[in-house]
């Protein structure tokens, strides 16, 4: 069996003491929060921390809450307490939609949110749901708090904007306006559940019957996890009508850079990221 290499552990009690881990191991440390990311990439190899900082005992980091104008999230919110929340369901369907669909129970019931955006994996399902959320999302480091928006969150495949002594410690997503539904759809592979090509949308209906505005993410079929924008462009201004839709989702991936292996060539997860595109927009539209 694959074991990691060897490293030192390091349970942090609290966000200033995780900090301080990191100020102090940099680049030389990991973040361990649910695991089910970064203990497999250990075990093969694939990562090698020489010290792995556990944040996952640090219980003010779980948390859902409603503000004034945003829902807010703590990054150690696990993704079955994401599946059960009423408060989710009422503003957000697609965030427990998307939830359900990460691997299997046991996953769910261990996984966090702020480990699977912090991975940046763009098979996975959540960061392109907190894309189309159009998230705030809460870092903190040496200097303090900074707020930094989804669309500028994701840098690269399992890279992120974080800085190597920060955490990240919270999500905001905004309230939707009147006339908004969304849905999360995907293709997953049958042995990993991972995402071959997904969809997040957010589509708000204004009262002409037109598209206000459309926030289209996709995951699993791109290098890295990116908002649709030809998608959106299409549909904006317009009657949602299927003719439109359809037109609209034959750009999913326009001026993307795609993954190609042996789940699915580049050819397939174009067509299949216009599929579950379109499968997530027509959801979306039934909620409103």
């Amino acid at each position: 069996m694959s074991v990691p290499a060897v490293f030192d552990y390091h349970p942090a009690a609290s966000v200033d003491e995780a900090i301080a881990l990191l100020q102090q191991y940099g680049d030389e440390a990991k973040v361990l929060a649910g695991g089910h990311s970064l203990i497999p990439a250990m075990k093969l190899r694939l990562s090698q921390p020489e010290h792995l900082i556990d944040i996952s005992k640090i219980s003010s980091l779980s948390y859902i809450r409603e503000e004034q104008d945003h829902i807010a999230m703590g990054a150690l919110t696990r993704y079955v307490e994401i599946e059960q929340s009423e408060l989710l369901r009422k503003h957000f369907p697609l965030l427990p939609e998307a939830t359900s669909m990460v691997g299997d129970q046991q996953v769910r019931n261990r996984g966090t949110i702020g480990g699977s955006i912090a991975h940046s994996d763009p098979a996975a399902d959540l960061p392109g749901v907190v894309l189309a959320l159009k998230a705030e999302i809460v870092v903190q480091g040496p200097k303090g708090k900074r707020t930094i928006q989804a669309d500028d969150f994701f840098v690269d495949t399992f890279t992120t904007a974080l800085e190597a002594d920060e955490l990240l410690v919270e999500f905001r997503f905004p309230k939707p306006v009147t006339g908004t539904g969304s849905a999360y759809d995907k293709l997953a592979n049958k042995a990993s559940h991972y995402a071959i090509a997904g969809c997040a949308a957010v589509i708000t209906k204004g009262q002409d019957g037109n598209c206000a505005a459309a926030s289209i993410a996709i995951t699993g079929a791109t290098v890295l996890t990116v908002r649709a924008s030809a998608v959106e462009s299409a549909l904006v201004g317009k009657p949602l009508s299927d003719a439109v839709i359809t037109e609209a989702v034959s750009h999913a991936t326009d001026g993307a850079d795609m993954i190609s292996d042996i789940h699915g060539s580049e050819e397939y997860r174009r067509k299949m990221a216009s599929v579950v595109a379109r499968r997530a927009i027509m959801r979306a539209l039934e909620r409103i």
